[in-house]
């Protein structure tokens, strides 16, 4: 059974051209197209697609509130956003609101035929410049380590399970001293306890 597919789109050029790459392909089926989102629950429910090209900047109602109803009242609905450019602040409102996928208008033909195939089986598609951002985006920034390098030593030695004689032992330095880095790194780091020193040094010291 052909994947069914809808164009949300105001170019008719651009329309036209993605009509013509979906005729290509007996796996793909053109059901219908509109210049913005204004009807867009009608529409879904006319013609119920499997996969929608979704435009993100058009007159009216935007590919963005599309996407917002379209998940809202038909989460089965995969939505694929495409754009000239890409903006970083759509590409996460997006996604945020359950698109599927992300496409640059100015992908490779065979590019968008195989981001259609990838969301209607339920995969993420996306752009590779798109995927970096999102990547970039994710990534936790480099924290400003507060710890000095024996604290941050006396942290990892913790962490691994010693007790603060073994860390003593281990450093060739006193209980007494252990005790004070400790007590320093819950004052830099602002907790309380060794179960939270341990879970700040696994999320953000480890290598």
């Amino acid at each position: 059974m052909p994947i069914r597919i809808f164009i949300y789109d105001d170019s008719t050029e651009r329309r036209d051209s993605l009509k013509a790459l979906l005729s290509f392909n007996d796996e793909l089926k053109f059901v219908g197209e509109a210049v913005n989102c204004v009807n867009v629950l009608s529409e879904i429910e006319t013609y119920y697609p499997d996969v929608v090209l979704m435009d993100i900047n058009m007159p009216e109602v935007d590919g963005i509130e599309g996407l917002r109803q379209i998940k809202m009242h038909h989460p089965e609905v995969k939505v694929l956003m495409q754009t000239a450019f890409d903006d970083s602040e759509k590409i996460f409102i997006c996604i945020k609101n359950g698109a599927s996928g992300y496409i640059l208008k100015n992908d490779k033909p065979q590019r968008i035929l195989q981001a259609i195939e990838e969301v209607n089986q339920g995969g993420a598609a996306m752009n590779p410049a798109i995927a970096q951002k999102v990547l970039d985006y994710f990534i936790p920034k480099a924290i400003n380590n507060p710890l000095s390098p024996k604290e941050n030593q006396v942290l990892a030695y913790l962490a691994e399970g010693l007790s603060y004689k073994m860390v003593a032992d281990k450093m060739g330095i006193s209980y007494a001293t252990v005790n004070t880095h400790a007590k320093r790194i819950y004052e830099k780091l602002h907790i309380s306890s060794l179960g939270e020193a341990i879970a700040y040094y696994y999320k953000n010291l480890k290598n």
